[in-house]
Formats: C-alpha cells, sequence, structure tokens
C-alpha cells in the first residue's frame, strides 16, 4: 500500500533514555532524586547520567558490554539506570542479599566488564572477585559507591586500580553523544530471576520492551506528571518494576531510602507528600503492623501498587483505613515485572468489602503494553472455560515479555513452548474474563488425589487476628500423598497454639484443605518479600510422613 513503508530516516529504536532527556527540559530545575540532603533536579541528573556514560566510554565499554551494580535504592542506582545504556552498555542489577559466591558466579556467567559496589557492599564484592581470581574469568573493573556524594582517598589510590563513583563521573564528559541502541530489541538490562523456584536465571529486556512497560507502569499506578515516589520496591528487581524509567518519563521525583522500614516509609510519606510507592504485601503488612507511635497521618492519598503474591483481605482494608489505596498487579522478571493489572469497575464499589477484597486480589487482565495473558491447558494450549473453577498455566505474549534467557536456548525455547510464555502459575478465568491465580505449579498440594491451593489456605491464616505472617507447603504422608503443612509468625505478644490455628481453618475451609501441622517461625523471604516457599518444602520434609501408613481421618 502507497505511503505504508517505513521510511529509514525517520526510524529512532525506542528507549528510556529519551525520558530522561525530555525531563531535563520541560522539568529542568525540578527535584529528580532525593536522598537524605541530597537534591539533584532533572537538568543535573541528565548531566551525571551523560558524564557516567563518558566515563564508561573511557573505561573501554562498548555496545552490548554488561556493567553489573550491587547496591540499594540509593541515586546512584537510579542513575545507573540510564548511565550505562547511554553508554550503549547492559545493566545487570543484583540483589543485594546474595553472598559472594552467588555473585562470583553471575559476574561469571554475564560477562560484567565493570560492577559498581555501594560501600556496605565492598566486602561481598571483593569475596565475588577473589573466588574469580582462583578461575580463568577475566575480573571486572570496581566501582565503589561511597555514601552520599562523598569520595573514597582511601580505596582509591594511584596505585590501587580502583576507582570510585564521584572521581569516575569527574572524569567523563556532558558533551558526550549518546550511544543510542541500534535497534529497539537490544538489550538494556539484564536480571536475575530471584531463585523462589529454581537457581538464578537472566533475564533479557529489551530497550522497547523497557519502553513500553514504563509507560504502562505509570499508566496503571493513575501516574500523571510530577509525581512522587517513594522507593521500596528494590531497583534491582526488575529495574524497580520499571518505575525507574517511569519516573522519569512523567518528571517525578525519586524519594530514595537505603533501608525499607514502616517508621521510614511514614517518615517518609509526611516530609516529601509522597504520591506512589509499591510494595509485596510483606510491605503492606509492615505498614498495618506498625505501631501507633511510628505512624504519621498523610497528607493527601497514596497509590500503592503491589504484587508478587495476593495480598490478603484484612491487609487491603487496613490500608484503605490508612488512607492509601492499593493496585493489585501481577507478573514475573520475565515480564518486565507487572504484566496484568486488576483494574477495578464503579460497579464493585457498592459490593460488601469481603467481596471487594476477593475481587481486588485477583489478577486482572494485561495492561495495556503487554498484548495477551490467558490461562490455557499446558498440554492442548486450549483456553480454560471462563467459569472461575477449570484450572490451567497463566500464559503471555507480547511486546514486553523478555528476549529470554542469556545463554541458555534450551529454557527459552522450553518457556515458549506453543508460542507463548509460561509463567509456571495455576489460575482460572472469571466470567469477565479476570484471571485469577491458585498457585506455582509446584506449590500446588495434592493430597488423596484433591489438588489444594495454597493460596486459598493463606488466605484463611492471613484472616487470624493473631498471625501476622503465614506460608503452606505440603508436608510428605504415606497415606494421602500430602497434608498441607502451615509455618506461621505471630504478632507479638500473641500466643494462639496450633490446636486453635488448625480449628480456625477446619472452620472456614474444607477439612481436608486445613493445616495438619502448624510450625511457629519466621518465614525465609527473597529481598523482594516472596517466601522462599523452596526451603520450607526442604523443613517440611525433613519431617517426615505424619500418618506413618495409618490412615487419617480428616
Amino acid at each position: 500500500m502507497e505511503g505504508s513503508i517505513r521510511c529509514s530516516a525517520n526510524y529512532i529504536p525506542l528507549s528510556p533514555i529519551s525520558f530522561l532527556e525530555r525531563s531535563a527540559i520541560v522539568y529542568r530545575d525540578r527535584p529528580s532524586v532525593v536522598y537524605g540532603n541530597i537534591v539533584y533536579t532533572w537538568r543535573q541528573t541528565l548531566e551525571r547520567c551523560t558524564r557516567l556514560a563518558s566515563a564508561l566510554a573511557q573505561l573501554g565499554v562498548s555496545y552490548g558490554d554488561v556493567v553489573a551494580a550491587l547496591a540499594p535504592n540509593i541515586p546512584a542506582m537510579y542513575e545507573l539506570h540510564f548511565g550505562v545504556p547511554m553508554a550503549g552498555a547492559v545493566l545487570c542489577t543484583l540483589n543485594i542479599r546474595h553472598d559472594s559466591a552467588m555473585v562470583s558466579v553471575l559476574l561469571k556467567h554475564s560477562d560484567a566488564k565493570i560492577i559498581f559496589v555501594d560501600y556496605q557492599l565492598l566486602d561481598v564484592a571483593k569475596g565475588a572477585i577473589d573466588i574469580l581470581s582462583k578461575t580463568r574469568t577475566k575480573l571486572p573493573v570496581l566501582v565503589l559507591i561511597p555514601e552520599s556524594d562523598q569520595s573514597s582517598p582511601d580505596f582509591c589510590n594511584p596505585t590501587s586500580g580502583n576507582l570510585d563513583y564521584e572521581s569516575l563521573l569527574g572524569r567523563g564528559n556532558f558533551d558526550f553523544e549518546i550511544r543510542r541502541p541500534k535497534d529497539e530489541w537490544d538489550a538494556i538490562s539484564l536480571n536475575y530471576t530471584s531463585g523462589t523456584t529454581s537457581s538464578p536465571k537472566g533475564v533479557i529486556y529489551s530497550h522497547r520492551g523497557a519502553y513500553l512497560n514504563s509507560f504502562a507502569a505509570a499508566l496503571l499506578n493513575e501516574m500523571s506528571s510530577l509525581p512522587v515516589y517513594l522507593w521500596c520496591v528494590p531497583m534491582f528487581h526488575c529495574n524497580g518494576w520499571c518505575l525507574t524509567w517511569a519516573v522519569a518519563a512523567q518528571g517525578g521525583t525519586n524519594i530514595c531510602q537505603r533501608n525499607v522500614t514502616a517508621k521510614g516509609i511514614f517518615s517518609h510519606i509526611s516530609e516529601h507528600k509522597v504520591t506512589h510507592m509499591g510494595g509485596a504485601p510483606t510491605i503492606l503488612n509492615m505498614i498495618v503492623n506498625a505501631p501507633v507511635h511510628e505512624r504519621r497521618p498523610l497528607p493527601g492519598k497514596v497509590i500503592v501498587m503491589t504484587g508478587g503474591a495476593p495480598p490478603p483481605a484484612h491487609v487491603l482494608f487496613k490500608m484503605e483505613e490508612l488512607g492509601f489505596s492499593v493496585t493489585h498487579s501481577y507478573g514475573l522478571t520475565e515480564t518486565y515485572g507487572p504484566g496484568t493489572v486488576c483494574a477495578w469497575k464503579p460497579e464493585w464499589d457498592s459490593l460488601p468489602r469481603d467481596e471487594q477484597a476477593k475481587i481486588k486480589s485477583r489478577q486482572g487482565l494485561q495492561h495495556l503494553g503487554m498484548e495477551e495473558v490467558d490461562v490455557k491447558d499446558p498440554v492442548t494450549m486450549k483456553t480454560v472455560p471462563s467459569d472461575a473453577k477449570t484450572m490451567g498455566e497463566v500464559m503471555f505474549r507480547g511486546n514486553t515479555v523478555m528476549n529470554g534467557y542469556l545463554k541458555d536456548h534450551q529454557a527459552t525455547t522450553d518457556a515458549f513452548k506453543g508460542g507463548w510464555f509460561r509463567s509456571g502459575d495455576l489460575g482460572v478465568k472469571h466470567p469477565d474474563g479476570y484471571v485469577e491465580l491458585k498457585d506455582r505449579l509446584k506449590d500446588i498440594i495434592i493430597s488423596g488425589g484433591e489438588n489444594i491451593s495454597t493460596i486459598e489456605v493463606e488466605s484463611v491464616l492471613f484472616s487470624h487476628p493473631d498471625i501476622l505472617e503465614a506460608a503452606i507447603v505440603g508436608r510428605p504422608d504415606d497415606y494421602w500423598g500430602e497434608t498441607p503443612c502451615a509455618f506461621v509468625k505471630l504478632k507479638d505478644g500473641c500466643n494462639t497454639d496450633k490446636e486453635e490455628i488448625i480449628k480456625f481453618c477446619r472452620n472456614r475451609l474444607p477439612h481436608y484443605m486445613a493445616p495438619r501441622t502448624v510450625v511457629f517461625s519466621d518465614l525465609p523471604k527473597t529481598s523482594t518479600g516472596k517466601v522462599q516457599k523452596y526451603v520450607l518444602r526442604e523443613r517440611a520434609k525433613s519431617m517426615g510422613s505424619l500418618s506413618k501408613n495409618s490412615i487419617s481421618k480428616l
């Protein structure tokens, strides 16, 4: 068709880099990053990121090279999300809870040329490099990020070959010609999975996917221009659910914090008039259970995006009572973080609160950056009926699904078998088309031939007034195959016993779904707040069979 051929001269690959350049003009002298007493404007952030890109180029970084970062939510970590791609490189943000052994594995796997390290994590990085030095791996250059904007003369002396962040920026040139992607499908970042189900895998994000998902993140967060965003989601996790770039697109203010506490959250919201934040349900749980003396009145409505696990109903109620507006999203590392949103409908406002909470805990539909989400039979690839009962695997396809796994063709092929990305999550479709998760494929408990959704059992446990945290896994059983085993952490000052918890669940669930074992303990979590169920499964397995080959009455 005449006129339908794209003019190559007008083609510029999509990239979040453009968000920073635009905001430096539109919001030039407005604050972009706030961290304690440090405040940078958008003009200053563009200059710092450009100098960073220039300095990286001087160190020999070229198109496609990997630059790693091991740091919490501090200004340097935010700047790396722009400065690294502006040098044509790929940003690999590492989980700050990893030990030296794991960091060494990821540095080797990613072939990182440089690693930026926060001063509090220096020993971890040095340990990783020491491990690598005993192999034939080329060692990455280490750049220290000191506290605030201070330099580190003791670490960086002329003979050590070490560098620090601020000194490196001082070497860069503001007139550096930004290296834009040659193709919008070029990699912008490399994110390793959290390891909740297996060893970490390197997930490749493209400039195009990051650009589109950033827009989608702004939309599903109801983020208009000049938002004030409080960083509770780790920037190393899915690049902060792509909000590192989304906030820049809207000229917002990034409130950085090294550690996340309930007291800090209320303090920052009050001081900076925060409008948006995000976090796993564990963060929400922390907020609603904060001591009264740590709470402060909210200066206005704060929109919170949560994901990682369905938020318990009582937590949603309490968040709303405190003045927060919670939006539930769902996704994986492979979908750039959030891939769906439970879009709220006005007609649901008149429903009873319990019913509203049930709806809000659903995963919903794909956001505007994702082409499709569906629940399919993983064998036949047919869509399951929209009856809220028939389970299938949740699958995605679209521009905001990963390019693939780094150096793992087989895993990539398996993940996209049938032309859809297979999430590994089991779910149902409601008559209105909304998706609701029931469990991970690996988490589902099969007891006496019956499928038990751990999510459903956990939601009942969370409704108990004395329970702070809970997780359900299967405990081996010689007769039933498996029985539900509850790991529970009580609120301070509460002393509910096992029998009362089991009775509480049996009064609200079919008896076969109620826990038959209750263990009181802290729950192991990833740095993003997900419960490490594989750890709990091993603990339950070590307990042995509950039935001991005898028939159990359920």
